[in-house]
């Protein structure tokens, strides 16, 4: 039975349309590839995800006593949170909806055999 090792981030500030740009690069790589891939993105989302895997794999290390060097990604996703919502003047009189998205994202790494 293999080990699934989860780490979540809830209400990260980025849209699960956007996050979701940066999960599929990584979904079943090996840990320290995405690790990699992660580190040199130039998207916004990839900051956040960075941190969410590194943080799996010291779980995963710390807590299970797995190497990192035989993690891989089993599998990520991007749901969406609470949307908040702003108004901003528009012309006559009127408001126009600013709606600032946000995601929860979900990781699960396990021991290749």
């Amino acid at each position: 039975m293999a080990t699934d090792i989860r780490a979540q981030l809830k209400n990260c500030s980025i849209s699960a349309q956007k996050m979701r740009l940066v999960i599929d690069l990584v979904r079943g790589k090996p840990a320290v590839d995405a690790l990699n891939t992660l580190k040199f993105l130039t998207k916004g989302g990839a900051a956040p995800m960075y941190r969410l895997l590194a943080s799996a794999i010291a779980n995963a290390e710390e807590n299970f006593g797995m190497s990192r060097d035989n993690l891989y990604v089993y599998s990520i996703s991007a749901d969406e949170a609470p949307t908040r919502k702003w108004r901003r003047f528009g012309a006559r009189g009127r408001f126009k909806p600013v709606l600032r998205r946000s995601s929860h994202i979900q990781i699960v790494l396990r021991e290749r055999e």
